[in-house]
């Protein structure tokens, strides 16, 4: 999937070209290894999906407010979620819950065939949709609802990626989950929570603990 962001999408100064590339630089030094990865990340304009006011801060390796209690996630976060998701294949039909900025949806965009991605927050969402159209992604669906519950029209998944706690993984989303199937979310209570993988193999669950994280809670409802 390629992007088609117009020339003053592109950024100048702090969130120019070379921003990106540095902050490349440092993602590959902290151990992201997927160079299909690391090249999306080099050619999005994240800067572009958050408040201006902090656009400057746009390739600091950091989480950032978007408005609504929700954060655009930290770029190795977000690299190593994406990562984890099509290390055993490129999935072709990925869910995301918690769509927030849009960019880890737009990270996945141009990598995969199609993404479908829930939000339960209406103004977080509309301003995500105008960025897709704006970057010409044309392979998003996005659907205002309880992420929990999934999107069950659309399964199965190859891929499901969640940007927000919950205390344990709802049936409902390993339920949607294609055979040979890849979830990538983070579990467990503010403080401690873990980044988790879970792989559909054999009919069996195949679940990897890939390390610490720090998420915003997976709340229920619309809003």
């Amino acid at each position: 999937m390629s992007m088609r962001p117009d020339p003053a999408s592109r950024g100048l100064g702090m969130t120019s070209q070379r921003a990106r590339d540095r902050l490349v630089e440092r993602l590959a030094a902290e151990g992201i290894k997927d160079r299909r990865v690391l090249d999306v990340i080099r050619q999005l304009p994240r800067h572009l999906f958050i408040d201006e006011a902090l656009a400057s801060r746009a390739y600091e390796d950091t989480a950032l407010p978007i408005g609504q209690g929700q954060t655009i996630s930290q770029p190795w976060v977000v690299a190593r979620m994406t990562e984890a998701l099509i290390e055993y294949g490129m999935p072709r039909k990925v869910l995301e819950i918690g769509t927030g900025s849009g960019y880890q949806c737009a990270v996945l965009a141009a990598l995969v065939e199609k993404v479908c991605t829930v939000e339960r927050i209406d103004e977080l969402l509309r301003n995500a949709r105008r960025m897709f159209r704006k970057l010409g992604m044309a392979n998003i669906r996005s659907k205002h609802a309880d992420g929990r519950l999934g999107w069950p029209e659309e399964a199965p998944f190859d891929g499901i990626i969640l940007t927000a706690a919950g205390a344990t993984l709802d049936d409902a989303l390993l339920d949607q989950l294609a055979p040979g199937g890849t979830l990538v979310a983070p579990v467990g209570p503010a403080g401690r929570q873990t980044l988790l993988r879970v792989r559909a193999v054999d009919g069996e669950w195949v679940r990897e603990s890939l390390g610490a994280v720090s998420f915003v809670p997976l709340l229920g409802g619309i809003g």
